[in-house]
């Protein structure tokens, strides 16, 4: 006997009442999946996925989500420590050079002083200027190891204004010596952060020396009110493809040899633990870096 339409009518709205609720359930499921695992990856957190949906296939897409996220942990834990203890290696052995590196630049000191022919004199120069640049190098990794490998930075309410004011006549005799004079421009009102004090006279120090290092003899510095300093000048010795390696470890250009790559990567690193950020723009022969530290940048 069949049913009457009515009753088919009934039972087609039930199984379609019952799709669109499993659906939205499902989209649910779905929503949480993707809003957890992003909660996951931007916090340190051992805490896993969880959903509020019984589907089956929704919690096995969920378990098999926390595999992935607990071995993602896992890898990040080994990278970490392994990072940690590069570090101390390298520290503990550019400590280890400073020792001899300091005796024999003392012995060369006390060599130059005696009478020598003029090609020892010559072979002597060119001693010294190899062991001041290994001295000059082993410092820097130190130096790098040491800064990267700190605890957590302090903050303070600084004024960039002052802060920048200061770095600048730090350098100001190295700047005139290379012929450079600065063109800086900066806000009548106070541009106040919360930052490390040491941090971010580092990070103005470190990018004041990129300055030097490649300035084709001029160098323009603004500090805007959002909080942004741009340090901009000539710089025709660069490609496109150095200034997207600028702040990568222990990568130099040609124009900068007696460098170990450091002081950008030192000076970006420190940036974003303050909360900030610093990048790099090449265009018409002209080198710009901006290092923006926002109102709700916290160190």
């Amino acid at each position: 006997m069949p049913y009457p339409i009515y009753i088919l009518l009934a039972l087609m709205a039930l199984s379609i009442a019952g799709l669109t609720v499993k659906l939205c359930l499902m989209r649910k499921a779905a929503g949480e999946i993707a809003q957890g695992f992003a909660e996951k990856l931007s916090t340190d957190t051992n805490t896993l996925i969880d959903i509020s949906t019984r589907d089956r296939a929704m919690r096995a897409l969920a378990s098999a989500v926390n595999r992935e996220l607990r071995r993602l942990r896992e890898l990040r834990r080994r990278y970490q420590q392994g990072d940690l203890e590069l570090k101390a290696a390298v520290a503990n052995i550019s400590h280890d050079l400073r020792t001899p590196l300091t005796a024999i630049c003392g012995y060369l000191e006390l060599l130059d002083q005696e009478e020598k022919s003029p090609r020892a004199e010559e072979y002597l120069s060119v001693i010294q200027d190899r062991a001041q640049l290994l001295r000059q190098l082993t410092e820097e990794l130190f130096r790098y190891c040491v800064v990267l490998s700190d605890p957590e930075l302090e903050g303070e309410p600084l004024s960039l204004n002052a802060a920048l004011e200061s770095s600048l006549a730090a350098f100001f005799a190295v700047l005139r010596a290379r012929g450079i004079e600065p063109q800086v421009t900066m806000p009548e009102t106070r541009v106040e952060r919360r930052l490390d004090r040491a941090a971010l006279s580092r990070v103005f120090s470190n990018l004041l020396s990129n300055a030097v290092k490649y300035s084709d003899g001029d160098l323009t510095v603004e500090l805007t009110p959002q909080g942004e300093v741009i340090f901009s000048n000539a710089c025709r010795g660069l490609t496109e493809v150095d200034a997207a390696k600028l702040f990568d470890r222990f990568y130099t250009v040609e124009a900068a040899r007696k460098s170990t790559g450091l002081g950008l990567s030192i000076a970006r690193s420190l940036t974003e633990r303050m909360g900030g950020a610093l990048t790099a723009r090449y265009q018409k022969d002209r080198l710009t870096l901006t290092a923006s530290f926002p109102q709700q940048g916290r160190p």
